[in-house]
């Protein structure tokens, strides 16, 4: 490293803006995933693979993420929220960069306590993770292709992982079917999050779907990808025969539609009390799922 960088390096990050910066409240989806994919494959007991896996899915995985997007996303934060880690100075220098590298190598070392499957995920999962926001291929550019990234890494990659190593066998078709399902409903998540940025992305050429077409636009399509699979899940748990685990994922879809109707009023705004809410909801749905299979 130059005489430069390490003087960058000088100035050491509170371990306060280290935990903002690896942002703790979204550790909670791929963890939940990950959860699920422990019911769903009839957990044998073991709690080692549990425990590793679901440190794993969130504060290692998930937790990279987090550090390798706010590093380069730093000048559109800078605009959108200038009060975050990197551009606020908290993390000075190129610590948010060192941050993310070290975290990723950590991670990977936490991965060999899942076996080959588990380590094989993980690697998916940081390339995906680096992918979503590095140049070059920085998929965060495009939203179509961004969010299902993101979608993949926090709902079916957790799933079918949890199910795989600690069930002791490859997942059946219907957990690999569910974890889809849930993974594209992901998508309408991941969008959500992007309102709040869409006039900051806009003038950085980040091509959200808020930003390709418009809020209004962006959020029908959100509700639509986020809906969809969860009535196909209910369909296909009637036929599996668990219609009482089709009616809970029903009645929690009716309810998340209802509340649908009013994040459509005001997109922008309502976004984050649709995410208290109604992903709650989508949640529980993956929780009924996991316990019917």
């Amino acid at each position: 490293m130059s005489a430069a960088g390490l003087g960058s390096l000088a100035a050491r990050p509170a371990p306060r803006a280290v935990l903002e910066l690896l942002k703790p409240i979204t550790w909670f989806a791929p963890m939940w995933a990950f959860g699920c994919g422990v019911v769903s494959a009839r957990w044998s007991g073991h709690i080692l693979p549990v425990v590793a896996g679901v440190v794993l899915a969130g504060p290692m995985v998930c937790g990279t993420s987090q550090a390798v997007n706010d590093w380069f996303d730093r000048h559109v934060d800078a605009l959108n929220e200038p009060g975050r880690p990197i551009p606020s100075g908290r993390i000075p220098g190129r610590w948010g960069l060192a941050i993310a590298i070290f975290w990723t190598l950590l991670s990977l070392l936490v991965a060999t306590l899942l076996g080959r499957v588990g380590f094989a995920a993980a690697v998916v999962g940081l390339a995906l993770a680096w992918a979503y926001s590095a140049p070059p291929l920085r998929l965060k550019m495009n939203g179509w292709w961004g969010n299902a990234a993101v979608a993949v890494c926090y709902e079916g990659l957790p799933w079918i992982t949890g199910a795989a190593v600690t069930g002791g066998t490859t997942p059946g078709a219907e957990v690999l079917i569910l974890a889809a399902l849930y993974s594209a409903g992901a998508h309408g998540i991941m969008t959500l999050n992007d309102f709040k940025s869409e006039a900051g992305d806009r003038r950085m050429g980040i091509r959200s779907l808020p930003v390709q077409l418009g809020v209004a636009w962006a959020a029908v399509v959100a509700c639509v990808v986020m809906a969809s699979p969860q009535a196909v899940a209910a369909a296909l748990l009637i036929a599996w025969g668990a219609p009482g685990h089709a009616a809970a994922v029903a009645v929690l879809l009716l309810v998340q539609l209802g509340l649908m109707r009013r994040l459509l009023r005001a997109p922008r705004e309502m976004a984050p009390w649709y995410n208290a809410t109604g992903t709650s909801l989508y949640v529980l749905g993956m929780l009924a799922c996991a316990l019917a299979v």
